[in-house]
């Protein structure tokens, strides 16, 4: 018969996981789950001279990186200068990855890019905070340089990677098909002008940065390990083994029912037959 996804999964023999406990919560986990969060990330390179430019324009003030990921290259009109209208009104400089029409509402400050080199900007000095869908790579940029974040989640694993970063104090989230200009606006100015945010973002990126081994190091450990050793079945646990009903211990479950049904079949018989012989007892006494 044809291999199933579970029986596939169920065969691996080291799990990388693109998370680590700067991201996650406090949970228990296989031994051969290895958290590899990250493993992307590295310092920021200089920015292309007209980028730079722009970025240094801003002053004090400082930049907004935007971006929805490759997956979304543009958005309907109205969505657009909805956007656009927010980004206007704050005084820091925006660098918008977007390839749709201009918006009407483009403000002086927002410059529109068919590409931006996002880790080297969120890793510059000016950047104040980062309007993110909420990718892992992206919250993981983010994280690595500690900048806050203002999520706007759309499908798959983005809304739950901007709850985390919303519970660890380090993000807000708006509704990209409700949100007004207003709503934007708000969560910029909050992200950007109330310290907190910042100073979780830091405190996130001090834990990701301070492990014994880097990311990326520890995945190549990991996989060279499993090519060393033919695998890694001592590692692996005896649950992809069963079959369903002994991992939902549906074996165990029916044979306590069945102990249950017993004990209480016998405590029927017991009361029944006690009450025969009171009864018949009680007849004879009468009688007499």
């Amino acid at each position: 018969r044809p291999t199933t996804l579970c029986e596939t999964m169920g065969k691996a023999e080291i799990w990388l996981i693109r998370t680590y406990w700067d991201f996650e919560f406090p949970r228990p986990y296989l031994p051969n789950f290895e958290f590899v969060g990250g493993l992307h990330c590295k310092p920021a390179k200089p920015l292309p001279k007209e980028m730079e430019e722009f970025v240094q324009s801003s002053e004090e003030h400082g930049v907004v990186v935007f971006s929805l990921g490759s997956m979304v290259k543009n958005l309907t009109e109205e969505k657009a200068n909805i956007i656009a209208l927010a980004l206007a009104q704050i005084p820091q400089k925006v660098l918008w990855r977007y390839g749709g029409k201009k918006p009407a509402t483009l403000g002086n400050n927002t410059r529109l890019y068919d590409w931006i080199p996002q880790n080297d900007l969120l890793g510059h000095p000016k950047t104040k905070a980062f309007i993110t869908h909420g990718g892992t790579n992206g919250i993981y940029e983010a994280i690595y340089h500690g900048i806050p974040m203002v999520g706007v989640p759309m499908f798959v694993d983005q809304p739950d990677n901007i709850a985390h970063m919303k519970a660890k104090g380090a993000a807000m989230e708006v509704n990209l098909n409700t949100m007004t200009s207003a709503d934007l606006l708000n969560a910029l100015r909050t992200v950007i002008n109330e310290p907190s945010y910042k100073e979780n973002a830091m405190r996130l990126s001090r834990i990701h940065h301070d492990q014994p081994m880097k990311p990326l190091d520890r995945a190549v450990f990991w996989i060279e390990f499993v090519m060393r050793h033919k695998g890694a079945k001592h590692l692996r646990p005896a649950a992809h083994n069963l079959t369903w009903i002994q991992y939902h211990s549906l074996d165990v479950i029916g044979f306590l029912l069945a102990c249950v049904a017993t004990c209480i079949i016998l405590v029927m018989k017991c009361c029944l037959f006690s009450c025969q012989k009171f009864g018949k007892t009680k007849r004879k006494k009468k009688r007499d």
